[in-house]
């Protein structure tokens, strides 16, 4: 029993020693200093990477027009000093010697499809509820049965702080649809769903709400990174029109609202997505006018008719968010919506802001709308 024991001793202490050991390769340099990237000192960032290897290494990110050389230091350690960009959420990666890798020493990382990216998070007023709040609700996935589209297919919940306490409250249901590339899981890793609506919440700026993010490609079960067999769709197939949005309000709608504690009536059902997803939005407020009284696309690939648009004043619909960047190569198509509305004489909010089709904006729309949600 002793030499069980002592066995169990050794390869535990081996273990840690490994682990220490594959740490110390991420965390220090040559001399044993701590490699700290990215590292934030006011109006300066620095990035660092330990590649004593490396012949040429560059620093590449989105807020930088073009790649940015890192000089080699001491033990190998490349850094460059930058001017620290607005607040707002960035991501970047390194270059080294033509081959694009990730900084080993900045856990925050986002997924793009199957691009993960290292996530350089500059504080401030605008992105104050990007980070962690001190009440956090609950982020899950449930699987469901598509008829339609038939297959079983994967959704991302959100439940707010309090939610599994309170077993009699019920709770109004954002649905929050992702665009072209994305999954069920883009808005809570690039959109910071979570961290947005636990800080609303908190401060009492919005109401507490369920959020649910499906996967809004047809013919996929879940994200790629879970390896499902994904089903090919016959796009040219008519009973396949408009099939994924038939789901969403046929089939996803009623599963929440059996799953899950909803005040299942359309006050309490507000529906919003980006570039796809907002045309998936759109596409649902028209086929099912008396759905939802809370309708936000942005960026949206989609467009309605008069008849359309006239068929939501009749339903009367609370609330009406148009959002677009200036920049955005979708700008026309929302200026042409905002204005069939206002023919309409439906009352809307159109959110104009600088940029173009990027997370920055998307999420500082979620920021504003959640707001005015079922109120």
């Amino acid at each position: 029993m002793k030499r069980i024991i002592s066995a169990v001793i050794l390869m535990a202490a081996m273990c840690v020693s490994v682990t220490a050991q594959e740490l110390s390769n991420f965390n220090f340099g040559g001399r044993g200093q701590q490699v700290r990237s990215p590292e934030i000192n006011g109006e300066k960032v620095t990035f660092r990477l330990n590649a004593n290897y490396a012949t040429v290494v560059q620093l590449q990110g989105n807020w930088l027009g073009q790649a940015v050389a890192m000089q080699k230091g001491q033990n190998g350690v490349w850094e460059v000093t930058l001017d620290t960009p607005s607040p707002e959420i960035y991501t970047y990666n390194f270059v080294v010697d033509g081959v694009s890798v990730n900084d080993p020493q900045n856990y925050m990382v986002q997924r793009d499809g199957t691009r993960y990216l290292n996530m350089l998070m500059v504080p401030g007023e605008r992105t104050e509820n990007y980070f962690e709040a001190g009440q956090r609700g609950t982020v899950s996935y449930k699987w469901y049965d598509s008829e339609i589209l038939g297959i079983n297919r994967r959704l991302t919940v959100y439940t707010p702080y309090g939610y599994e306490k309170n077993t009699r409250k019920k709770y109004p249901v954002l649905y929050l649809l992702h665009g072209a590339g994305g999954d069920e899981e883009a808005w809570t890793s690039m959109g910071r769903t979570a961290q947005i609506l636990d800080n609303l919440i908190e401060k009492g700026l919005a109401q507490p709400m369920i959020v649910v993010m499906p996967n809004g490609n047809p013919g996929q079960q879940a994200a790629a990174t879970l390896g499902l067999p994904e089903k090919q769709i016959q796009r040219g197939d008519p009973s396949m029109t408009d099939a994924y949005v038939k789901s969403l309000c046929t089939e996803i709608v009623p599963f929440i609202e059996k799953e899950y504690r909803v005040i299942a009536k359309p006050e309490s059902r507000a529906i919003a997505g980006l570039s796809m997803g907002g045309g998936h939005t759109i596409t649902a407020s028209n086929l099912y006018p008396e759905m939802f009284d809370w309708i936000c696309p942005l960026s949206a690939a989609g467009s309605s008719t008069a008849d359309q648009i006239k068929a939501l004043k009749k339903a009367g619909v609370k609330l009406y968010f148009l959002a677009c960047g200036t920049d955005d190569f979708l700008w026309n198509g929302s200026v042409t919506l905002d204005r069939t509305m206002t023919d309409c004489g439906l009352e809307h909010t159109f959110f104009k802001s600088d940029g173009g089709h990027v997370w920055a904006n998307w999420r500082l729309y979620l920021n504003t709308f959640a707001q005015l949600l079922f109120k």
